[in-house]
């Protein structure tokens, strides 16, 4: 009996500990968001390359703390956006000044750099590969951010298990209401390309794209409204 006891007692331990190295662990990046990046998502480059010893930090409990199984949903996706975010900064940092994230490389977004575990992923892995097929959560698109002015915002909030739900909400509101990302009106809208680049996350059999930015919009937009797309702006965001 006393050794069940005891191998209950270790588990539960295991299980708290895990728990409390996921909510920990982006403390760090927490930091370095709050200092750098405006409420309207513009990123001090300049200061985050004066910060590079923390981010690098950072940068290296991800690549040793990947999520494990008794971590929840929420808290393996909080993990995987902000490695999203992270690693984003970090690629344009090593090439850092430039004009637009496009100008490091050709297809930036599948240059395989990011160590994790035994594994290594490209920005693209991590975004469609893990994300969007494991979660199947549309309002991902408006926490991930690739370092352009066209992109959602980049929050100045690190995600976690507790606050990932709420803050999706958030973001998901401010950035279809943001006059200069969609231009909403109750019988047309100009959106956002990323609504086009991956309509099959925001309309199914019986929805449409509209249907999907009638739960964020503040205005009511018609069924029948026309629907076009915004040209996509990748400068930096800074």
């Amino acid at each position: 009996m006393k050794i069940l006891q005891l191998l209950a007692l270790l588990l539960l331990t295991s299980f708290l500990s895990l728990k409390a190295q996921s909510a920990d662990l982006h403390n760090d990046w927490d930091k370095l968001l709050k200092k750098h990046v405006t409420n309207t998502g513009k990123v001090n480059y300049e200061g985050l390359k004066k910060d590079k010893t923390l981010l690098d930090a950072y940068l290296k409990k991800l690549q040793t703390n990947e999520p494990q199984e008794s971590w929840s949903a929420n808290a393996a996706k909080a993990y995987w956006i902000n490695a999203y975010n992270a690693f984003t900064i970090k690629l344009v940092l090593n090439k850092y000044p430039i004009e637009s994230i496009t100008k490091i490389m050709d297809k930036p977004w599948d240059y395989k750099f990011i160590k994790i575990g035994k594994s290594t992923y490209s920005l693209n892995d991590i975004e469609h590969t893990i994300l969007r097929k494991k979660y199947k959560d549309a309002r991902i698109h408006f926490g991930v951010n690739c370092a352009a002015v066209s992109c959602p915002k980049i929050h100045n909030t690190a995600f976690t298990e507790t606050n990932i739900d709420a803050e999706l909400t958030k973001l998901a509101k401010a950035f279809i209401n943001n006059k200069t990302k969609n231009q909403l009106s109750s019988g047309a809208v100009k959106i956002s390309k990323i609504f086009e680049w991956y309509a099959e996350d925001f309309v199914s059999t019986n929805t449409t794209v509209v249907d999907y930015l009638n739960k964020y919009a503040d205005i009511k937009i018609k069924p029948t409204a026309k629907v076009s797309y915004m040209e996509y702006n990748w400068a930096l965001n800074n």
